[in-house]
This record gives C-alpha cells, structure tokens and sequence, in this order.
C-alpha cells in the first residue's frame, strides 16, 4: 500500500530568489522525498513543512527528537495538515489521515490571488487525491491542493483549497502548527482574550476565558472559538515573537502537553513539552460544508520579528 515516492531538492532556488514553477522542476532532484531549500523543507509524506529558519540558520518549528519517520505514524512536528476531522476519531486517525498519505507536486496548480505568488516569492504546490483506500476511513472522494510559499522577508504562507466530484460533504480543518520556544514557561499568547473556548481536557466544555493573556503553567488543549485574524505568540527567553494571520481558518487551537501527559506519548520526549507549542489555525467547532463541485478555501500566514520590534509597533 504504500509507496517509495520522489523527494525533491530546489537548489538554490530560496537563495537565489527564483519562483519555483513548473519550468523550474526539472532541475529538482528525483531521488528524494521532500521539497526544500535553505529556509524551508516539506515533505510529501503528509504534505507537511518540516522546517522553516531564520536567515541565521535558527530553527522555528518544532520536531520531537523522538518523532516516528516511517508509515503508517504521523510525523510529530512541523506543520501538519489535519483533514477531514481534528481531535476525533475517524477510525484509526485522531487528526484525519492526509497527513499520513503522500502528497504529490501539482504540476498544474490552479490560479491564486495575486499576492500569493508575486515576483520573488518561493512556492510550491502539491496535491492530494483521495484513494479508494481512504474510503473505508471516510466516505467522501476530493481533492486537497496546498500551496506553500516562503517571501522575500522570510514569512511562510500557506494555503489549502479542496474541491469535491458528487456530493456533499462535511469537514474540520487544521494546519497543526508546532512553534519551537525557548521555554513554555517563557510564553505567552495574545489574541484570544475574553473569548469562549472549548476545553478538550473536560470534553470541549465551553468556557470563557478571563485572563490578558494566556500562558502556560499546567497542560492546556483548548479550541478558542470565532477568534480575529491575528494571534500572536511572543517568546521571552528568545526575544522573538511570531505573528500568525488567518483567512478561512475561525478557531486557534492551543496545546501543550505539560510534564505527566509527554510521559505518555510514545514519540513525544518527557521534557520536550518546555520547548514546543502548538498554535493551529483552525475550523473546528463548526465543521464547513461543501456542496458538489464547491470549493473552499483556508490560508495562514506566519511570521516573526524580535519581541522589541513588535512591542515598538504595538505603542
């Protein structure tokens, strides 16, 4: 069932500023199975980005150094893409399966906006098609079409768009984003303030959050609901602070697993939980409908700049 596929190489092609089209894939390097590039890497296993880094080298995504690399596991980092449920079982697959499955370059990708694929910009499009196989986790046949695009400032952006043949059906959506912090204890979110949430540790009982901000002294799995289009995660101990911007995406999904939860996750290490969060934009409390032929489509933008900069732009 499963299958040895390409990895693919840009060379140089974030260094030297080139888009990557069509033209350019003849010289990526078929004997591998990732797309990447001095900034970026995204596998096909998942469709999933593996890595993004400042202009010094410095990682900003999380990976567990004891992630699983082989199927059927999911990678644990990164930014996964959770489609067609989050949090819940679809069979085996507690975050849907595409992230699971691979993924293909899409050679004729469908026209974006503008600004989603300006002069300088590096992006690649990939494809997933659903299988017979997927049919006995979900009954419904589609196409999942990302597009991942690293600008000339470093920002990385996504963008998902799905369409479907015969009938409708619907769906929840994440991108589950891990960020790499200094220390959790560190962090603290902005954004999400005096808005409901539903809390996964008391089986999505809805509550309403009270504090300025959110930070982290004790396992939190929350989905903060009807949320604005930007939240930001400012980390102290690296003087960084990311901005995350939504379309498409109404919920933010916040998680950490804290000291006694990591113990019980077998590709997770027991002191990984002070050094990662997840912040995923989202659609997850009401899951979106899509009649035959309709499309929709998801879009998140990430970015970062130093904790000054942002406080100096925040007067």
């Amino acid at each position: 069932m499963w299958k040895q596929t390409a990895e693919f190489i840009m060379d140089d092609i974030c260094h030297c500023g080139r888009s990557t089209t069509k033209r350019h894939l003849g010289d990526l390097n078929p004997e591998r199975r990732y797309v990447a590039c001095e900034k970026f890497k995204i596998s096909l296993y998942g469709g999933q980005v593996r890595s993004w880094k400042t202009e010094r080298g410095e990682e900003l995504l999380f990976t567990s150094s004891k992630a699983i690399f082989m199927p059927p596991v999911a990678v644990r980092g990164g930014i996964a893409i959770c489609f067609p449920k989050f949090g819940e079982q679809v069979s085996a697959e507690l975050h849907g399966f595409v992230r699971n499955r691979m993924w293909v370059i899409d050679e004729n990708p469908a026209p974006l906006q503008s600004t989603d694929s300006s002069t300088g910009n590096v992006f690649i499009d990939l494809v997933y098609k659903s299988t017979d196989d997927d049919l006995w986790f979900w009954h419904h046949r589609f196409e999942l079409r990302l597009r991942v695009i690293l600008n000339v400032d470093g920002f990385l952006t996504l963008i998902s768009r799905r369409n479907v043949d015969s009938k409708p059906f619907s769906f929840s959506f994440a991108y589950h984003t891990y960020l790499s912090v200094s220390d959790i204890s560190e962090v603290r979110v902005e954004g999400l303030e005096n808005l409901d949430y539903l809390d996964s540790l008391l089986h999505r009982e809805r509550f309403t959050d009270q504090g300025d901000a959110i930070t982290f002294e004790s396992e939190v799995d929350r989905v903060y609901v009807s949320t604005s289009d930007t939240v930001v995660v400012i980390d102290h101990g690296k003087k960084r602070t990311f901005v995350i911007k939504k379309e498409g995406l109404p919920d933010v999904v916040v998680w950490n697993p804290w000291e006694k939860k990591s113990k019980t996750i077998i590709d997770f290490g027991n002191d990984e939980y002070k050094h990662m969060l997840c912040v995923d934009a989202a659609a997850i409390e009401n899951p979106i409908t899509l009649k035959p032929g309709e499309e929709w489509t998801g879009r998140v933008e990430l970015s970062f700049m130093s904790t000054l900069l942002h406080s100096l732009v925040a007067l």
